[in-house]
C-alpha cells in the first residue's frame, strides 16, 4: 500500500506502524462497525481512517462437502447449520446470526473423540490460494482513507479453543483427557499455517495480524509460551524478510502474558484495552519497541459525554509519547453512543496534536 501522504488516514497509521512521528495520533474503525451516514463522513473527513479485513488468499477443501442452512428457529432466532462431509465422517455446527460481526456459536464441530479424525482430515486437506489481484483491486478502488490489513488466521492452539473446531469447554476437557490427540491437530493446523506465511509475505499487504483473542486465565503462561510464541515468531521471521508488519490482537486481561509477548518478534499489539488489564503506562514499560494499537476502552463509552475527550487524552499522556501509539475501536459500541463518542475522541486526539 503506497500513500501519497503521511498526513492522510491510511499514510497516518502506516507511518505510525513504520516508526515515524505522526502529527497526531491516529484513530481507527473497523470498517465494518461504521454505518455509512453524514457523521461518518465528517470522522473521515477528519482524519479518521477505516481498517478494512482482507484475506491474501483463500482456503479450499476438494474432498469436503461443506454446505450451510439458514433456518429460524421456534422463537425466531437466525439460526445457521453448516454441515461437513468427510470421506471419513460427517461434522456440523450451529449459530446463530445476531447481526454483528461475528455468529455466536451454539454448537461446535467437535461433540466427542471419534470426531478426532475428521477434524485431522479436514485440517489436512485445505489448500492455499493466493488470491492477489483481488486484494490489489481492494486497494486501489478504497483509496487512502483505508488500511487493507492481511489475515494470517487464529493461532494452531487457538484455533481449536475460538473457531468452530472445539470452543473453550470441549478444549479444556480434551487438554486433560486427551491431549496427544489435540497435539496432532495442533501439529497439522501448525503444517497449514506455514503455508499460508510464504503466501502473505509475497502479497500486496504491508501489515498482517496473526490471531487473538487469547485469554491467559483459560490457556496458563506455559501452553502460551510453548505453542504460541514460536509460532508468532516463525511467521514474523517470513514476513520481515518482505518487510511486512505483523501483529495480534490481545484483547484479554494480558497480565499473565505481558513478559512473554515482550520477547516475541511482533511488531504492533492491537486491541489492547486498559479497561481490561494493566494500563497504557504498564503495557508501554513492558512493550517499548512494539506499537500499542489500542482499543478505546469498551466499559468508557458509558461514560458522561463531556469524559471523553479528557478520557482520550489520558491515554495519549499514558503512553509518554504520540509515537508507535494508534488508537482503535475493535469492539462493539452502543449504537446510540457512535457517533456522538467518536466525534469526542477526536476531539481529544485534536487537543494533543504536535
Amino acid at each position: 500500500m503506497l500513500f501519497q501522504s503521511n498526513r492522510t488516514p491510511g499514510g497516518r497509521v502506516m507511518s505510525v506502524l513504520r516508526g515515524e512521528q505522526p502529527d497526531k495520533v491516529p484513530f481507527t474503525v473497523y470498517d465494518i462497525m461504521l454505518p455509512r451516514c453524514s457523521v461518518e463522513r465528517e470522522l473521515r473527513n477528519r482524519g479518521l481512517c477505516l481498517v478494512k479485513l482482507s484475506f491474501s488468499y483463500k482456503i479450499i477443501y476438494p474432498n469436503v462437502d461443506i454446505q450451510s442452512i439458514h433456518f429460524k428457529s421456534d422463537s425466531g432466532k437466525a439460526l445457521i447449520r453448516t454441515e461437513y462431509k468427510t470421506p471419513v465422517g460427517d461434522l456440523w455446527t450451529l449459530s446463530e446470526n445476531t447481526g454483528h460481526a461475528n455468529d455466536w456459536p451454539l454448537e461446535f464441530m467437535f461433540k466427542s473423540p471419534d470426531d478426532y479424525k475428521k477434524l485431522l482430515y479436514i485440517i489436512n486437506d485445505a489448500v492455499i490460494v493466493p488470491e492477489y489481484d483481488n486484494v490489489e483491486k481492494m486497494v486501489n478502488t478504497l483509496g487512502e482513507d483505508y488500511i487493507v490489513r492481511d489475515q494470517i488466521g487464529l493461532e494452531p492452539m487457538q484455533t481449536l479453543i475460538s473457531s468452530d473446531y472445539m470452543g473453550v469447554n470441549n478444549f479444556c476437557m480434551e487438554w486433560m483427557e486427551n491431549r496427544d490427540e489435540i497435539l496432532k491437530l495442533y501439529s497439522a493446523l501448525n503444517e497449514m499455517r506455514r503455508r499460508i506465511y510464504g503466501i502473505v509475505a509475497n502479497g500486496p499487504l504491508d501489515l498482517s495480524n496473526y490471531g487473538g483473542n487469547v485469554v491467559p486465565q483459560i490457556i496458563g503462561p506455559e501452553v502460551f509460551r510453548q505453542y504460541y510464541i514460536p509460532a508468532y515468531n516463525e511467521a514474523a521471521e517470513i514476513l520481515h524478510k518482505r518487510k511486512k508488519l505483523i501483529g495480534c490482537h490481545f484483547d484479554a486481561d494480558n497480565t499473565l502474558i505481558m513478559d512473554d509477548i515482550a520477547k516475541s518478534e511482533l511488531d504492533y499489539i492491537e486491541a489492547y484495552d486498559a479497561g481490561m488489564g494493566p494500563s497504557i503506562g504498564e503495557a508501554r514499560s513492558k512493550w517499548p519497541d512494539k506499537v500499542l494499537w489500542v482499543n478505546w476502552p469498551s466499559s468508557w463509552h458509558l461514560k458522561e459525554e463531556d469524559e471523553i475527550p479528557g478520557l482520550t487524552g489520558r491515554l495519549i499522556k499514558e503512553t509518554g509519547s504520540q509515537d508507535k501509539f494508534i488508537i482503535g475501536i475493535t469492539e462493539d459500541v452502543p449504537e446510540e453512543r457512535w457517533q456522538t463518542n467518536f466525534s469526542l475522541i477526536m476531539n481529544g486526539i485534536d487537543s494533543h496534536m504536535k
